[in-house]
């Protein structure tokens, strides 16, 4: 464990699967105390918070389902209540979708918008009155919000939605000191993509140089350094995490 965040207080959405649960265990090894998110899997839930503590590091689950506004200020208080008050705020929750133009469902639009686009936009609404001045905020959009693929109308404009809300956060709480900033990852392993045709995958990380796809780890490590204090100067920034990958 390193004491890069020593002293900081983090909450991490979506954090007991995949990139989310990364991002926990990366803040949690630099020292930060950590809320972990979670909304039905409270076995996986447990098991990131058991692999944080048994590492020495500070963590509570909190259950909320954030496209409720009503409970995205569950995790601020749930931060309070153990912590203190939040420094970073990590809004990685988030659900895929591949569904055709024709095929399109009005109850698919509001799955995807509510969680990946609703959702961010109430926990900064929190943010702006409950998190620390100079306090970090990362949020994860993907590489489809730029290089957007066929069956991906939803997925991808949600994701390329949470650039500009990122963009607007920015701007608005620049005057606190706090940066907010936006992750773009190529495709990454982990549940959420599991249900991939295996070409898919293939071709994926036939297109990186390095001739995989992403980890995890990969992503956690550029949020990590986001919510540094090293990274003061940089907000308002879209960064690609795809390995290089081609379109």
């Amino acid at each position: 464990m390193t004491a890069a965040l020593a002293g900081k207080i983090a909450i991490v959405t979506g954090g007991t699967k995949g990139i989310g649960r990364a991002c926990a265990t990366f803040l949690a090894q630099r020292g930060a105390s950590v809320v972990v998110n979670y909304a039905n899997d409270e076995a996986a839930a447990q098991e990131t918070i058991a692999s944080i503590l048994a590492a020495g590091g500070r963590a509570v689950l909190a259950r909320a389902r954030v496209e409720h506004p009503s409970e995205s200020a569950t995790l601020f208080r749930a931060a309070q209540e153990h912590f203190g008050r939040p420094d970073i705020l990590i809004c990685n929750a988030g659900v895929s979708s591949l569904s055709p133009l024709a095929s399109l469902t009005e109850a698919e639009y509001h799955r995807v918008y509510d969680i990946n686009v609703k959702s961010l936009l109430f926990l900064l609404k929190e943010a702006a009155t409950r998190l620390n001045d100079n306090g970090r905020i990362v949020t994860i959009s993907s590489s489809t919000a730029v290089h957007p693929r066929a069956a991906m109308a939803l997925y991808a404009s949600s994701k390329a939605a949470i650039r500009t809300i990122t963009e607007v956060a920015a701007a608005e709480f620049g005057s606190r000191g706090i940066t907010v900033n936006c992750i773009l990852p190529g495709l990454v392993d982990t549940p959420m993509v599991k249900d991939l045709p295996g070409t898919f995958r293939t071709a994926a990380a036939a297109s990186s140089p390095f001739g995989r796809i992403g980890k995890p780890e990969d992503i956690a490590a550029v949020v990590a350094f986001l919510a540094s204090h090293e990274a003061a100067w940089v907000t308002g920034q879209s960064i690609i995490a795809n390995g290089g990958a081609a379109r």
